[in-house]
């Protein structure tokens, strides 16, 4: 019996445009629910959309990177088989980053999927991990989890030409941070709080027009394991650190084959091999535009990314949903 096609085989077969249509449909569908203050409604519709929209992607994919537990939000649970047949995929999805964002009308709010060949992402339990990312064209290690805050500045800044008063770090906007957030400004550095999305978060680090040099701070750890993706295809240096909260989350990530709970993961680490990334906005942000409403129909505004070719594409989807099987 033949094997099926390798991911690299596959990638001419226009698999990165389906990966494309996988989060234009769950950004259509969640764009109904903003600032409905509903924000699992969005997240469930978001989804559905996607899980449906994955039932015309040739691939036999697997979901070992889903989204909910930790709130107890709608899912594609870890297991899900999805695709209707051909190379096998590991899948990390996120319907909606933001969904509180979504809710309350905010920016930045986005639908993502990365896709790898079997194996190649890191299995991430859904509680916190502990991040620092930076863009590429550094010195490899110029940032590390396991130096302080103000010896990293000191080494980006000089990495980048110049001083740390001109650094902007991002991070969430969350009472955890107060410690670091503190030490930051102590140090001299700027920050961006973020309410949400810390995947757009750690892109935006990687991308000269956001203004971001640095991302840090603790958040999702399968939001980790996106951002990774995302990073490998577009470049740049990240690490994570599983936060454990007790005996339970431990044991539990022994299961899914994590071997040492301290262990500080490097970006192969979490996601090695080829990769593919997508995102479609939902609410606009300064890396993508949210969903437009155009008569009857739609403009979506997407993001794709590969790690073998390095090639980043912005789409500009417009829906006819006269035409369609999906809708807001």
């Amino acid at each position: 019996m033949s094997q099926p096609p390798r991911l690299g085989e596959v990638s001419d077969r226009n698999l990165a445009l389906e990966l494309v249509r996988v989060t234009e449909a769950a950004a259509i569908a969640a764009a109904r629910w903003i600032g409905r203050g509903q924000k699992n409604d969005a997240d469930g519709a978001a989804v559905e959309a996607m899980r449906i929209a994955f039932d015309t992607v040739a691939i036999d994919g697997t979901v070992v990177i889903g989204e909910g537990e930790m709130d107890e939000a709608p899912m594609l649970y870890i297991g899900e088989k999805v695709g209707f047949g051909g190379p096998a995929m590991d899948i990390a999805v996120d319907p909606l980053e933001g969904t509180s964002i979504t809710a309350k009308g905010g920016q930045n709010a986005i639908a993502t999927v990365a896709l790898a060949e079997r194996g190649n992402f890191l299995h991430a339990p859904d509680i916190y991990m502990e991040k620092i990312a930076v863009g590429g064209g550094l010195p490899e290690g110029v940032v590390t989890l396991n130096a302080s805050v103000q010896t990293n500045l000191k080494n980006l800044a000089k990495a980048k030409g110049i001083d740390i008063e001109e650094l902007m770090v991002c991070m969430l906007d969350r009472d955890r941070h107060a410690e670091t957030i503190a030490k930051i400004r102590e140090a001299g550095a700027r920050i961006m709080l973020i309410g949400d999305g810390d995947v757009a978060g750690v892109i935006a680090a990687s991308q000269p027009t956001t203004g971001v040099d640095m991302y840090l701070g603790s958040g999702g750890a399968p939001e980790g394991v996106l951002a990774a993706a995302a990073l490998r295809c577009i470049g740049g240096q990240m690490q994570g650190q599983l936060l454990f909260e007790d005996d339970a989350q431990i044991a539990r990530a022994l299961t899914m084959g994590i071997t040492d709970p301290s262990r500080i993961y490097s970006i192969e680490e979490m996601a090695k091999g080829n990769v593919m990334f997508s995102a479609t906005g939902v609410t606009g942000g300064p890396m993508l535009n949210g969903v437009r409403r155009v008569g009857h129909g739609a403009v979506t505004h997407s993001i794709v990314m590969r790690s073998k070719s390095g090639t980043v594409r912005y789409i500009e989807g417009h829906h006819n949903f006269a035409k369609k099987t999906f809708a807001v």
